[in-house]
């Protein structure tokens, strides 16, 4: 019982990337810049509101 042979052996397509694999290496960049925006928006609104 072993397994069929199959002729398009070493012809596999690759599998279509993911999309949280794409944001991976993006995030020690967004995430100091993003921060920076909502801890201004946050102290604007405490600013506006005083």
């Amino acid at each position: 019982m072993s397994a069929p042979h199959s002729d398009d052996h070493g012809t596999s397509t690759r599998a279509p990337a993911d999309a949280v694999e794409a944001i991976v290496p993006l995030i020690p960049i967004v995430l100091p810049i993003v921060g920076g925006v909502l801890i201004f928006l946050l102290a604007f609104i405490a600013v506006s509101m005083a």
